[in-house]
This record gives structure tokens, C-alpha cells and sequence, in this order.
């Protein structure tokens, strides 16, 4: 049987500093489009055609940021990313072709920070590169000069330092973002957000094109920490609930 891919080395490499991105595609086109637009960005780019390349570039070559579409020969991107983010977590920009919200809840539970619905521009998704990337750094920042003490609203607690959390004392596992959501409706508790200010706080998006985002991370937060913390105020945002005195 044919073997389907390989991958294959960024051609603008230069020592040092510059972000290395794996782009898993199975469709060489798109492949090689964005390809191109994150070179002409600056990065480093590597590229994979399905899912044991994926893992294997993965793991030898260590990037700071992984674009994976969800289906894919060999196993699927949703595989890709339990591996992957099991032996080193790593930011994941998961693509789709189809408008399925099932789809994106699953990715975001695996470990996946965004995600796109093809067809997609390419500006938008070098700006989502870029902003996965600034929040990676303000988070390891975060984690340097960390905040002291634990936040306690009733049953669930957010222990700042090492970016845990806990429903009824048992762990729950949050991926950064949705650690960052979370900790930005926290620090107003019972205050309404709105999708827009949560944007701009947690994705640091200054526009309102990612919204949709927004709902997909707070439908994927309530079922970890429960559906009755979130409260929706239609039209407006979120805002968490917390204990009546």
C-alpha cells in the first residue's frame, strides 16, 4: 500500500528565535497555502499528510504550535492531539471542513485551544497563529510570577499558582484557555461579560469575528465544571454564578 506522507523542512530557517509551526493537512493544496502565508509570517513550517506523520514530526521536532485539520488518513486529528498533547502540551489551531459544533466540542476536549471552519482566509489564520502564540507567552509569564492563594466559589475552587482547578475537591482537567476563560469570569463573579470583552481578555482579539469561539470554549468549560456555574445572558455573554451569601 502507498505510503501518504512525509514531512518536509521549512525552507527560511534561521537560528534561534523564530516559532516553529507543524501544519497536518491532507490536502495538499490548502497544505501548501498555509504553508507559505506562515513562512511569509516568519515561522518555521513543517508539514505532515496524516496522522502517525503528525505524531512522529511531532515528537522529534518539538513545535511551538500545531494547525490540525480533523480528518485525516491513518488516524484522525483528534487522535493526532491526544498523543501529541500527552507527551508534550503544545497549542492546537484544529481546522474543519464541516460547520459542526459536535465536532469543535470534541477537538476542544482533547486538548485543541481553537479552531477554524474551512473555507478560511489566510490572514485570519496567521492572526489566530499569532495571538495562540502571545497568550502561550503570557501564560508562561503568568506561571513565573505566579498569583498566590486559591480562589474559592462554593464548591469550585481556581488555585492560580498551579493553574488547577477543582469541582467538589476533585481535580478537573482545563486546557489553557479554558483555564483563561474561566479565571476572567472569576475575577468578576456574577458580573456579566460580554462575548466581545471576553475576546479581547482571553484571546486578545480586538475584533468580534472569533465569537462563535467564545461559545464553542464556554459550552466545552460547563461540561467539566458543570452547566449550572455558567449562566447565559442572551444577547450580552456569560457570567459566572456563584453561592448566595
Amino acid at each position: 500500500m502507498e505510503k501518504t506522507h512525509t514531512a518536509h523542512n521549512g525552507t527560511t530557517a534561521t537560528p534561534g528565535a523564530q516559532r516553529r509551526v507543524l501544519v497536518v493537512e491532507d490536502d495538499q493544496t490548502i497544505q501548501e497555502a498555509i504553508a507559505t502565508r506562515l513562512r511569509a509570517e516568519g515561522f518555521l513550517v513543517q508539514t505532515a499528510l496524516d496522522g502517525p506523520a503528525a505524531v512522529e514530526v511531532a515528537e522529534a521536532w518539538q513545535p511551538d504550535l500545531l494547525i490540525l485539520d480533523i480528518m485525516l488518513p491513518g488516524f484522525d486529528g483528534l487522535e493526532v492531539c491526544r498523543r501529541v498533547q500527552a507527551h508534550r502540551p503544545v497549542p492546537v489551531l484544529m481546522l474543519t471542513a464541516r460547520d459542526d459544533e459536535t465536532d469543535m466540542l470534541v477537538g476542544l476536549g482533547v486538548g485543541a485551544d481553537d479552531y477554524m471552519t474551512k473555507p478560511f482566509s489566510m490572514r485570519e489564520l496567521a492572526a489566530r497563529v499569532h495571538v495562540l502564540l502571545r497568550r502561550v507567552e503570557r501564560a508562561a509569564l503568568a506561571a513565573a510570577t505566579p498569583r498566590n492563594g486559591t480562589l474559592r466559589l462554593g464548591e469550585l475552587e481556581i488555585d492560580h499558582a498551579q493553574r488547577r482547578v477543582r469541582v467538589r475537591g476533585e481535580d478537573v482537567h482545563l486546557t489553557p484557555t479554558e483555564f483563561d476563560l474561566l479565571v476572567c469570569l472569576a475575577n468578576t463573579p456574577r458580573a456579566v461579560l460580554s462575548r466581545e470583552q471576553l475576546l479581547a481578555e482571553v484571546w486578545d482579539w480586538a475584533d468580534a469575528s472569533g465569537t462563535r469561539t467564545v461559545d464553542s470554549h464556554i459550552k466545552a468549560l460547563r461540561r467539566k465544571i458543570g452547566a449550572e456555574r455558567i449562566r447565559t445572558v442572551h444577547g450580552v455573554g456569560y457570567a459566572l454564578e456563584t453561592p448566595t451569601p
